[in-house]
């Protein structure tokens, strides 16, 4: 059909509807209302589609100041004095430490203090005794649970005395008891989350200034194999790029663990040069107790990722935590996981591979 036919009547059309609101509008006693052919404009408040919700991001879990491994933001803290001796291996939750310090004591030997907070290991030992140094290093964590198997006669009025909780075998302290699968005396065991029910509230973990960062940083030397000695024992750094730690061995032998991994590993290691002097204590064999000085300034190794780095420390009274600095002046990055800190005589350096 031709399309003429419709042409006429459809703008008739259109008239008429036109002409019928406008008579629509001027009936109802309104004012007349234009009509336009362009489409209504939406209202402000109409949407075509909702916005998205934006996904709320989860906060990362709190990490502790001590080994940048996960944590919780208020743990408790406290340090159990161990032996490192053949006799003593292999340790007991050693692994679970956020940081261990190597100490020398009479004879040219040395012993460890290891700091517990992320993780409470139900057992960790063997537990052996104190030393002078112990009070000055451990000042700036606080009224934590110092926990020893016991002391010289005449230090353990200042060990009693010292702003922390002692705990120990000799106090008659909780929390004890011996694995007679281990040669006495270095089987003293200790039970850290008894000792900690007992003791009632210790000071949480505080921020030591301690920077962590899983990033490789710049810098440093090629450091394989770092070794530490004593006159009578020594601690040696093996680096295992599969694990991306250092293996610890002690005197002669790698240092191995009750717990998985079965090893001791080191993530980062500080080599602190301190200088010690005669305690004016000693055991009762004629043993002289080295100290070391850790308030002042001294020179240092940071050891990460295969690699020494030279750095310094500053320490301004006990009550100061100690600050490690790069060779720019800024603070030290460690790698997160279990730090070693090794009070070393600054008359015998460590040696480098």
């Amino acid at each position: 059909m031709p399309a003429g036919i419709y042409a006429v009547p459809m703008r008739r059309t259109v008239a008429l509807v036109g002409l019928g609101l406008m008579l629509t509008a001027c009936g109802s006693g309104g004012t007349p209302v234009a009509v336009s052919s362009d489409p209504p404009t939406p209202s402000p408040t109409a949407t075509t589609s909702a916005s998205p919700t934006p996904l709320a991001v989860p906060e990362p879990p709190p990490t502790s100041p001590l080994s940048g491994r996960e944590a919780e933001a208020d743990a408790q803290v406290m340090v159990v004095k161990m032996d490192n001796t053949l006799y003593a291996q292999p340790h007991e939750n050693l692994v679970a430490a956020d940081i261990v310090y190597v100490e020398p004591v009479e004879w040219g030997l040395t012993r460890l203090a290891a700091v517990y907070s992320s993780r409470i290991p139900k057992v960790v030992g063997p537990v052996r005794s104190a030393r002078i140094s112990d009070i000055e290093v451990f000042a700036p964590y606080g009224d934590i649970a110092f926990v020893y198997s016991g002391a010289q006669t005449r230090l353990q009025p200042r060990l009693t005395a010292a702003d922390w909780t002692p705990v120990s075998e000799d106090l008659g302290s909780p929390g004890f008891h011996r694995d007679y699968a281990r040669p006495a005396p270095w089987n003293l065991m200790a039970e850290p989350r008894v000792i900690l029910d007992a003791v009632g509230p210790v000071d949480t973990v505080q921020d030591m200034g301690l920077e962590f960062d899983p990033v490789r940083q710049p810098g440093g030397t090629k450091a394989k194999v770092v070794t530490a000695q004593w006159p009578h024992a020594a601690v040696q750094f093996r680096w295992r790029a599969k694990q991306g730690s250092y293996d610890v061995w002690m005197n002669g032998r790698q240092a191995r663990d009750t717990a998985a991994p079965g090893v001791q590993r080191a993530t980062s290691v500080i080599v602190q040069y301190v200088k010690e002097v005669d305690s004016g204590y000693g055991d009762k064999f004629g043993g002289v107790t080295p100290k070391s000085i850790t308030i002042g300034s001294g020179k240092g190794l940071l050891l990460r990722d295969g690699r020494a780095h030279r750095i310094t420390w500053e320490r301004d009274s006990a009550a100061d935590a100690t600050t490690y600095l790069d060779a720019d002046g800024e603070p030290i990055v460690l790698d997160p996981g279990q730090v070693w800190i090794l009070l070393k005589d600054r008359t015998r350096k460590v040696s480098v591979q």
